[in-house]
């Protein structure tokens, strides 16, 4: 009897010591998890290739507390999860998540903490995560650092920005792992708002690619009540280890069990469109928290933004001498009452456009009171967020917009004052309410006070989740600027319907984007959560608008058009001037077509960097579009349209780069064309350096309009 007891024990001791592999449901990607001397490890495969090489876990407590070894594995579950579900707004009208699971439990034997750690292994990647349940020997707890590893099993090629604990407002490079440390220099020109945290640290969503052509990438998922991750690379081992944002006296998170901490995401695939279509970050997401989404909206704008930001016109009401650094660039401004864009009558001009081409909304910034203080007198200045300049009257607006079917878009910047806004937000909400506004755009310009603060640590990740809460309890849809980078949070609150959290198009006033930055965002940033990217610019000579501001846009018309298929947003801007696009309405033509929602998503072409093209299908219609984006070579695309219905014979309107456009040179060459073209079509367009083109399908209802169409 103690013979069978024995061999019985050291069975199960042999269970749950073994390595332990789980397979995604197509059995392609393979992950092993197993104790190394007490130490957590685990590796990633897909089609028998390393993806990630065996790589440590754990975490290291304040009062020298370590969670990085003495672990034996007590508890073993695994299960599957195969269903779908359907997102209030998205590339996708019904989502799959289909992936298997494994939980195992580890008991660290000096102290008895227990730690579960959580992976799910999708078709397309990987998602693991460390939870603490309930437990007498840890209730309260500081991370001082997460020690989470991402072996690389070569020196991949990478599309990186430096890490930073404040912003994401960087040019992108392209380089080899091993060249990064060298690169780091030459790749930022730091300003004001940018300091790189060390030289080999990089941000997520990171985008790699092997020698072999897989494509890899890491970043995280469900970030809330934690602080937002960085990757530093070993770049003597290519190994990446998680770097937590640190608070102002340089603790990681504050933890109470039961608790857990984001997931740490690995998307992998053979195909570059697959990295674009994966569903890995929002499926790691907890389901949609509102009972009614019915108030939120898909929004397509127009704004008082781009005149000021070109310096064309100001922020500020009142004469002062302002000079403020934007981006790489030092503006200075006297303002007077002429140049203050958010008048009365000024902002009715842009509701009289939305409400001709049928747009939602306009967004205002500068209505409200304290510009030239923030600017000039005093970075501490804070904002009340309700008290309009002499020149904008609230109530006048207010009823014009309604008059003209249209919404008028808040605009809060915080300037940094986070305590401030908490304890103004309640009345901003609601005075939004009662004047026509259902979304606002929240900026975060500067440093975070008066704490000291960063703005991805746990506290101020916190503080934009509270935002977006406080909003939905008045049916406020959040675009949420200068905040931490999106990781899917928007399946749970589907009223954050943008951020910004990277270089968008405001920064082409200062200087310039890389002519590859639009090949590269939906690879990265984009890969968290839809961007407000602001596109739509037609006049690309700043100094149209500005004679002082010599910055070029780096894009073609075409281009432009483009990023609203490639550039995934429920919230689209038009970013230009009216008095622009009524020079080119031919163009303006797809920008009011375009949807902002959609049933289907496909991606057509892609190479980092290079090119991207997707067609989408509209939501509830049966119009597609596509866009494509072209970095600074000439290149020529080739799709077909089998993504059509088979019984349906489509107009295309195609808008595409004129034979001699270029972004430098002749950025406003464009040809507007229009063919009849079936499921059996087929396009071969030459896309100009910096262009593209973007196509508009809809099915012929009358064949009458089959009237003098070429067929494609």
């Amino acid at each position: 009897m103690k013979r069978l007891l024995l061999i019985f024990t050291l069975a199960i001791s042999s269970l749950f010591a073994m390595a332990h592999e789980l397979s995604s449901p197509n059995g392609k990607m393979k992950l092993l998890v197993e104790l190394l001397n007490g130490t957590p490890t685990y590796q990633l495969h897909l089609n028998e290739k390393a993806i990630i090489k065996q790589s440590k876990l754990g975490l290291e407590l304040a009062n020298n507390q370590s969670l990085m070894n003495g672990f034996t594995i007590t508890d073993v579950q695994t299960s599957s999860v195969n269903d779908t579900w359907k997102p209030v707004w998205g590339e996708q009208s019904e989502i799959k998540n289909n992936y298997n699971e494994l939980a195992l439990t580890l008991q660290q034997k000096s102290t008895n903490i227990k730690i579960l750690l959580r992976f799910r292994v999708f078709d397309d990647g990987l998602g693991f995560r460390y939870e603490f349940p309930e437990q007498e020997n840890l209730v309260y707890f500081v991370v001082k650092e997460e020690c989470t590893e991402f072996a690389m099993a070569g020196d991949h090629k990478a599309w990186w920005i430096p890490g930073d604990y404040d912003t994401q407002e960087y040019d992108y490079t392209t380089s080899k792992l091993s060249e990064i440390r060298g690169l780091m220099e030459k790749a930022v020109t730091p300003n004001a708002s940018q300091t790189p945290i060390s030289a080999t640290a990089v941000q997520t969503a990171l985008m790699m690619k092997t020698d072999d052509g897989y494509y890899i990438n890491l970043h995280e998922a469900a970030l809330q009540d934690y602080s937002c991750m960085h990757l530093e690379l070993d770049d003597k081992n290519m190994v990446f280890k998680s770097v937590l944002t640190p608070d102002a006296v340089g603790n990681m998170a504050y933890m109470q069990t039961p608790c857990t901490t984001p997931w740490r995401t690995v998307i992998a695939s053979k195909n570059a469109g697959d990295i674009l279509l994966s569903n890995i970050t929002l499926n790691l997401n907890e389901p949609c928290a509102y009972e009614t989404t019915d108030w939120i909206k898909p929004v397509k704008y127009i704004g008082v933004w781009w005149e000021m930001i070109t310096g064309k016109s100001s922020w500020a009401y009142t004469d002062e001498v302002l000079s403020v650094k934007l981006g790489e660039t030092d503006f200075t401004q006297t303002t007077t009452n002429g140049r203050h864009a958010a008048n009365t009558q000024h902002v009715k001009d842009y509701i009289d456009f939305a409400s001709e081409h049928d747009f939602d909304a306009v967004l205002v910034e500068g209505w409200n009171e304290g510009w030239e203080d923030w600017f000039g007198k005093s970075k501490d200045f804070v904002f009340d967020f309700v008290t309009p300049y002499p020149d904008f009257d609230v109530e006048v607006l207010r009823d014009y917009a309604q008059s003209k079917n249209v919404k008028l878009m808040m605009h809060h910047e915080t300037s940094g004052s986070v305590r401030n806004y908490e304890r103004h937000m309640d009345t901003a909400y609601q005075f939004m309410a009662e004047n026509n506004y259902n979304s606002v755009k929240s900026g975060y310009v500067g440093d975070i006070i008066p704490r000291g603060e960063y703005h991805y640590g746990q506290w101020m990740v916190n503080h934009y989740l509270h935002a977006i809460k406080k909003a939905a309890d008045y049916k406020i849809m959040v675009n949420a600027h200068e905040a931490v980078r999106p990781t899917g949070m928007s399946r749970t609150y589907p009223n954050l319907i943008g951020n910004e959290s990277a270089r968008g198009t405001e920064y082409e006033a200062f200087g310039g984007n890389n002519v590859d930055h639009t090949t590269i965002l939906p690879f990265t940033r984009l890969v968290g959560g839809p961007m407000d990217y602001t596109p739509g610019i037609f006049e690309t000579k700043v100094s149209v608008y500005n004679p002082d501001n010599n910055s070029q846009v780096r894009t073609t018309i075409a281009r432009q058009l483009a990023l609203y298929v490639t550039m995934y947003s429920p919230l689209q801007m038009a970013a230009d001037l009216p008095e622009t696009y009524n020079k080119h309405l031919d163009a303006f033509q797809f920008i009011k077509d375009v949807a902002v929602d959609w049933d289907k998503s496909l991606v057509l072409e892609a190479e980092p960097g290079d090119f991207i093209t997707y067609a989408r299908k509209a939501k509830n219609s049966e119009n597609w579009f596509v866009g494509r984006t072209n970095d600074g070579q000439a290149r020529t695309s080739e799709i077909s349209f089998d993504f059509l219905s088979a019984d349906k014979k489509y107009i295309a309107t195609v808008y595409a780069d004129a034979k001699d456009a270029h972004w430098e040179t002749n950025p406003k060459a464009y040809e507007v064309r229009k063919y009849q073209v079936t499921r059996k079509s087929k396009l071969k367009q030459l896309c100009a350096p910096g262009g593209g083109y973007a196509i508009s399908l809809v099915p012929i209802e009358d064949k009458n309009e089959l009237k003098g169409l070429k067929k494609l």
